[in-house]
C-alpha cells in the first residue's frame, strides 16, 4: 500500500498530541517521576526500535508485518489465501484474529521468564501516560514483529487488514496507558468493548494478582471470556501503586531500562 508508513506516522502523532493534550487538561493521577526525563526516555527507545525494525526490514523486507502480507498474497500462502471468502470478512476475521493473538502474547510475556525479563521493562514504568506505550524494550519489539510475521503468513492476511490492525492497536495502546481521566458512567460504558485507560492501569499495578489481569489493548473482550478480567484494583486508583518493586527514579533512566532484562534486581 503506498504511503504506509506516512499514513501510519500521521495517526500515530496526532493520536499522541491529542492524548497528551487531554492528559493535561483532565489528569487522573499525580506524577510521581519526572515527565520530561520519562519521556525523554521513551522517545529513544521508539527511536532505537524503529532503527532495529527498519534494519530487519532491510536485510529482508518479509520479516516486517506488511511485507510478510504482501509475499503471502504473492505466493498464495495462508489460511486467507486458499479458501475463497469476501474479502470483507477476510478482513475482519484477521483483524479480530490478530487481536486475539497480541492478547495472547501479552499473556505469555507475563508466564515465561525469559520474555517477562524484557517486558517488565514496560511494567517499570512508575507514571502511566500516552509515552508509556512506547516505553519497550527493542529487544521485545523485535520478537513481536517476528512474531507476527508468523502468525501473517500463517493466515495470510490481507495486506490492508494488517496495516488497519496496526494502526487500531497502536491508538488503542496509546489511548489506555494516557492519564485522562474519563467520566465513570462513559468509563462504564467503554469498556464493555474497549480497553479504558482505568481499566488498563489495573494491569500496571505493582500487586502481582492485578498486574496478571486486563491483558487487553483493544478490546475487552478476551479478559472476559478467558477470565483475566479485574474490574478495581484493590487501594483504589488513587491509592493503587503504578510499577513494579523499583519504587525509586532508576525506571526514568534510559541506560538503567536498556540493562534490566540481564540485571537481577
Amino acid at each position: 500500500m503506498e504511503n504506509e508508513s506516512t499514513l501510519r506516522l500521521g495517526v500515530f502523532l496526532g493520536l499522541f498530541t491529542l492524548f497528551g493534550i487531554l492528559e493535561f487538561l483532565f489528569p487522573r493521577r499525580a506524577r510521581v517521576q519526572s515527565q520530561a526525563k520519562r519521556w525523554t526516555t521513551h522517545w529513544i527507545l521508539l527511536v532505537l526500535y524503529s532503527i532495529l525494525i527498519r534494519l530487519m526490514a532491510l536485510l529482508t523486507p518479509v520479516i516486517v508485518a506488511t511485507g510478510a502480507a504482501q509475499n503471502a498474497a504473492s505466493n498464495g500462502w495462508g489460511l486467507f489465501n486458499v479458501v475463497d471468502l469476501p474479502i470483507w470478512l477476510e478482513m475482519l476475521l484477521a483483524i479480530v484474529i490478530l487481536d486475539w493473538a497480541i492478547w495472547f502474547q501479552h499473556l505469555v510475556t507475563h508466564k515465561i521468564p525469559f520474555l517477562w525479563r524484557f517486558h517488565r521493562v514496560h511494567h517499570s514504568d512508575r507514571d502511566l501516560d500516552v509515552s508509556s506505550a512506547i516505553r519497550f524494550h527493542p529487544v521485545e519489539i523485535a520478537l513481536s514483529m517476528l512474531y507476527k510475521v508468523a502468525l501473517v503468513y500463517i493466515l495470510g492476511a490481507p495486506v490492508v487488514a494488517v496495516i488497519i490492525f496496526e494502526v487500531i492497536l497502536n491508538g488503542a495502546a496509546m489511548f489506555n496507558h494516557a492519564n485522562i481521566n474519563l467520566p465513570k458512567p462513559i468509563d462504564r460504558i467503554l469498556r464493555l468493548v474497549v480497553v479504558t485507560p482505568d481499566m488498563h492501569r489495573i494491569h500496571h499495578s505493582d500487586k502481582r494478582i492485578e498486574h496478571d489481569s486486563n491483558y487487553g489493548f483493544s478490546v475487552s473482550i478476551w479478559d472476559h471470556i478467558f477470565r483475566t478480567f479485574t474490574a478495581e484494583p484493590e487501594n483504589g486508583h488513587d491509592g493503587m501503586t503504578v510499577g513494579l518493586r523499583w519504587q525509586d527514579d532508576r525506571p526514568q533512566n534510559l541506560v538503567w531500562v536498556l540493562k534490566l532484562p540481564v540485571d537481577k534486581l
